[in-house]
Formats: structure tokens, sequence, C-alpha cells
């Protein structure tokens, strides 16, 4: 069996063998590129597929290849510089029925596909994405909510060394937003290329790579993140094809060791229309509520807003609205102007 017929066939093989995740995120599109003194050279995608296969993958690709060969072979894994991200946009999960339809539209258009797309601009994450009011030194801290600051300050400190994914789950106007672009601010202070984004934004990010034909580098941009935070994350529910996008996005980012944190007004438990696969993930770090803050947290949060804006107010005013406004922070601040 010539070199070619054995790849090939271990690729059959690896298809049948691997979960569809896998296969589809890391092993489809690997090519034979060349066969020399008893190595395989195998061509990828990208550099996380490469990566994954050679550290994760790799006895089990070797294993299925020597069988096919009938003695044990030796493989290294390679980026395959002759295909183009646009390229790898006909095949890449897994967006593939809507791409395969934009193929078929391209064909009859005139010309394939890849032949038509241009390589967008990725710029970073424009600064205006970031409150710059939601940092820790401006996060009081209370009984309620210390066990989330703890984990917030340990995430920023270490990134996916302590709890990733961390997931934070509460109420609205309780401070998930804050304690989030806390991390984010002190990440991206470290030099970290860090996203954070609504889940909405994230899907429409999504739906105009699909519109634009610019699906390849829409991963590129989400899969490059040193640090990812996902806010109201709730609303990817029901979404299908967003909900495929972003299982392939936490799985490479966790696979290499990327930090990845997400906030829900619930647990992942209670996400009844989303799909198992991802309420286990999203449960397999750190799942920590923050609560409505007491009355003395209360009263500190109206006293740290005063001394910010140089306003003198009595403590019997600050006690008043603190004991009227109690479960939501945005409330607080609204009685407070």
């Amino acid at each position: 069996m010539n070199p070619q017929d054995a790849w090939s066939a271990a690729f059959h093989q690896l298809e049948m063998q691997l979960d569809r995740a896998s296969f589809d995120t890391w092993v489809r599109g690997a090519t034979l590129l060349l066969y020399e003194d008893g190595v395989f050279v195998i061509g990828v995608r990208n550099a996380y597929a490469r990566d994954m296969l050679q550290h994760r993958l790799y006895r089990n690709v070797r294993r299925v290849l020597s069988d096919v060969c009938g003695e044990n072979v030796e493989l290294r894994f390679e980026v395959n510089k002759t295909t183009t991200p646009a390229e790898n946009v006909e095949t890449d999960m897994p967006l593939f029925r809507l791409l395969a339809q934009q193929e078929m539209d391209s064909s009859n258009n005139g010309g394939r596909l890849h032949e038509r797309v241009a390589r967008p601009q990725q710029p970073d994450l424009p600064e205006t994405e970031l409150n710059p009011r939601y940092t820790f030194d401006r996060f009081v801290v209370g009984n309620e909510n210390q066990m989330v600051y703890s984990a917030a300050c340990a995430v920023a400190d270490h990134p996916a060394a302590a709890y990733n994914p961390l997931f934070i789950y509460g109420g609205v106007g309780l401070g998930k937003t804050h304690v989030m672009q806390a991390i984010a601010h002190a990440c991206k202070g470290r030099g970290l290329r860090v996203i954070y984004i609504p889940s909405e934004a994230f899907t429409n990010d999504l739906v105009n790579s699909i519109r634009q034909r610019t699906t390849a580098m829409f991963r590129e941009k989400y899969r490059s993140a040193d640090v990812l935070l996902v806010d109201d994350i709730q609303f990817i529910s029901g979404k299908e094809t967003t909900q495929e996008e972003f299982f392939h996005t936490f799985n490479a980012l966790y696979t290499f060791n990327k930090q990845i944190i997400l906030a829900s007004d619930r647990p992942p438990r209670e996400l009844e229309t989303l799909e198992a696969r991802l309420r286990s993930r999203f449960e397999g770090g750190l799942v920590i509520d923050i609560l409505p803050p007491e009355f003395e947290t209360r009263v500190a949060i109206l006293k740290s807003w005063a001394e910010e804006r140089n306003i003198k107010i009595v403590p019997d005013v600050l006690h008043m609205i603190a004991d009227r406004v109690k479960t939501n922070i945005r409330e607080l601040e609204g009685v407070f102007n």
C-alpha cells in the first residue's frame, strides 16, 4: 500500500473512531504532505490543530496508521501553508451545512468561494467595550460577594490556573458585569489578548461572518484570545448554530489552557434549552452565585459613590436609601443619582 492510500484509509478509520467534535475540529481537512524515511508528514489547517494532534491525539493517529500499514510508523504534523483560512471555510465545522450552501451558491454565481473571499482586518477589541468604572478598585466587597471577588481576583492573577471556566450567575443588577469587566481590565493590563462580549454580540458577529463569508476569520478572532468573557450566556439557548459554534470555540480555548469566564442570570443546570454538552462544560469549572448586597454593603457602596463625586450626605440619608433599596445595585444607583 502506497503512503497516500495508507493515510486515506487511516483518515476514514479516525472518522469512525473519534467523536464527531474532535474529528471535525482537529482532523478534518488533514492531508498527507510528504512521506520520507518512514515518516508521514501530515498537513493540517492551522496551528491549533497541529498542536492538538501532536500533543493530545498523536498516539491515536499513530496507532491507526500503524495498523493500516502493518508496522509501526512515525508521523509529524505541520500547518499546510497551501491551504488559506478562506479555503477552510468550505469544510471547517461546525457551520458545515450553511457553508456548503454558500459554496453551492458561489459555484452557481461563478467562481469558488475561496476565490472571492477577502481577508478582513482583525482589530483589537475597542476600549469602549469596557467600562472604565468597572475595576476591582471600585468593587465594594461584602460578606455576600466575598467568594465571587476572591475567585475573580484569582482568575485575573492566574488565568486558566485556578478556575476554568469561571461561571458567575445571579439576578439583574448585582454586579456580574462589573466583576467580569474588572477581570478583563486586569488581564489587559498584563498584556493578554482579552475579548469581553455579550452573547448577543457573539451571535451577531457570527451571523455577519456567515453573510460576508468570513467564518474562518471569525473563528481565528475568538480562538486566539487568551481570555474570553461572555456576558449573558443564557441568551444563546435555543440558537442551534450559535451553540454549536460556541461549543467548538470553548473546546479550542480550553484545550490550549485559555481562560473562559461566563455570566448568566441562572446556573447552568437551569438553562434547560441549552445543549447538554455545553451545560456539562460550563459546570466543569467553578460555578458561583453573586447575591444581593446586605445592608452594610449597600451603605458602603453609597458612601463610595458620594466620595467619588465629592458629595457630603448625612449618614441617616444613606441608611434610609440602603434600607429601602435592598435587591438591585442599579436601582440603588438610580436612587442615589
